[in-house]
């Protein structure tokens, strides 16, 4: 039994790994048409997971433990300084009172495996009047990091995968 199981995760691992590679050669494409740039934001901070059964169905019926993502956790910086907050959501807040909060709307994978996915977001919600008042659109990109690697023994527990990205902010219309 536990060979088996060690063999399946074997395979899955390698087919992600093989799949993520070929898909890595096609980053999501950033589209600016009908779009402009309002600012490129820094994001240093960790992405959390949770130990928590896998909600697919095994061959014996028992459900084994993998880190599922909770939430990000990260600090936006313009020119070295930090000027906000990224949190679960997805949402940002900045220091001059503006804030969105995204809905996933395309994704690739990262350069490598240990990279998360490259991101399109639709901004679903806008609060204040600074920098990101307009934004309709938001862009992870340059990810480095943030998956959770390791073994998940305990449902419940928690594990922090340092990351960084670039968060593009786009509204519509020039």
């Amino acid at each position: 039994m536990k060979i088996q199981k060690a063999l399946l995760n074997a395979v899955s691992f390698a087919s992600l790994s093989l799949i993520s590679r070929v898909a890595a050669q096609e980053p999501l494409a950033i589209t600016v048409r009908d779009r402009t740039v309002i600012t490129t934001l820094h994001a240093e901070g960790a992405q959390v997971y949770e130990c928590k059964p896998d909600t697919g169905k095994s061959q014996s019926g028992v459900r084994a433990l993998i880190w599922q993502f909770r939430e990000p956790i990260a600090t936006l910086m313009l020119d070295g300084k930090s000027i906000g907050q990224h949190y679960a959501g997805p949402s940002w807040d900045l220091t001059d009172g503006s804030a969105v909060k995204g809905k996933v709307i395309a994704s690739a994978p990262g350069a490598t495996s240990n990279d998360i996915p490259s991101l399109e977001l639709e901004v679903v919600y806008q609060h204040g009047n600074g920098i990101l008042s307009a934004a309709t659109v938001v862009q992870r990109t340059n990810t480095k990091g943030g998956i959770a690697h390791g073994a998940c023994e305990r449902a419940g527990d928690y594990r922090s995968a340092p990351y960084s990205a670039d968060y593009v902010f786009l509204r519509k219309g020039g």
